[in-house]
């Protein structure tokens, strides 16, 4: 549960202070839109604002966030979030002692980015679930603003190497987001150089921990690879990708004559295609 912190200004998206509601009664609001365990139910609505809404129901009620800006609709120090906040302090501090040298975050406001990261987790999820592949780039990117912050600057180590645990699943979900956006448009090259992008930055990540292992064993990377193979079968067949298929089906049924006049035919067409690239 996230802690009150009485010294941030929390203003509306106008400007306003914030005002305290009173609690009211959800179950109309629940009515007809039951819980259905180990699936993500989510809903868009309009708000009494007039703004549209989030909805993700829960086993005992529902959460509800903004589309835009942050999920709960508040506004620390009168911006738009603590990340924005603390990124403007460490610019700020950079212009005014010329490096970022002796610039830190306290535990408690590396504690604020956590618990305000787990709002844009909610919400990423739930625009992912929707299809709102543009709201789920925009969040997780956000998320992994957060996480470089924090390694970069959280004075206690533990502080900076909390989050990295979450870092190659943002990735993924950043990188199917942006694929899924290519595939939609039938940019299929594109999204394919995206999905190999975002395994490479996985590897990397579990690399610079020494878990190279773990590459092969994660969720996540088998996700993505998935993905790839899914948009491999929407891009051009490569012209020796596909004599190398006829020539390993020679081999394989013992048609040596046609396997060497393929492979003959393999080695010109490569030849010529390296030096096209020379």
């Amino acid at each position: 549960m996230s802690k009150t912190h009485p010294e941030d200004d929390f203003h509306d998206d106008d400007g306003r202070q914030h005002p305290g509601g009173g609690m009211k009664d959800i179950s109309p609001a629940l009515r007809g839109w039951g819980y259905e365990a180990g699936s993500i139910n989510v809903r868009k609505i309009a708000g009494l604002d007039g703004r549209e809404k989030l909805q993700m129901r829960l086993d005992l009620g529902l959460l509800q966030m903004e589309v835009h800006g942050r999920p709960d609709g508040r506004r620390p120090y009168g911006k738009e979030s603590y990340l924005h906040y603390f990124e403007e302090r460490l610019s700020r501090y950079v212009r005014i002692h010329g490096s970022d040298k002796g610039f830190n975050l306290s535990e408690d406001q590396c504690q604020r980015l956590r618990e305000e990261a787990v709002m844009y987790y909610h919400r990423y999820l739930s625009l992912f679930i929707l299809g709102d592949f543009p709201g789920v780039v925009r969040d997780t990117a956000r998320n992994l603003r957060v996480l470089d912050l924090c390694a970069e600057y959280a004075s206690d180590e533990s502080d900076r190497f909390v989050l990295e645990q979450y870092r190659h699943y943002i990735i993924m979900m950043n990188t199917r987001a942006s694929a899924s956006l290519q595939f939609k448009a039938e940019q299929f090259p594109k999204a394919y150089a995206t999905v190999t992008d975002g395994l490479k930055r996985i590897k990397e990540f579990f690399v610079r921990f020494g878990q190279r292992e773990a590459f092969e064993k994660s969720n996540e990377v088998r996700i993505l690879k998935r993905f790839a193979k899914e948009i491999k079968r929407k891009l051009p067949v490569d012209p020796l990708e596909k004599l190398q298929g006829k020539l390993e089906r020679a081999i394989k049924r013992e048609d040596y004559e046609q396997a060497a006049k393929l492979r003959d035919e393999i080695n010109v067409k490569r030849a010529r295609r390296e030096g096209s690239e020379a």
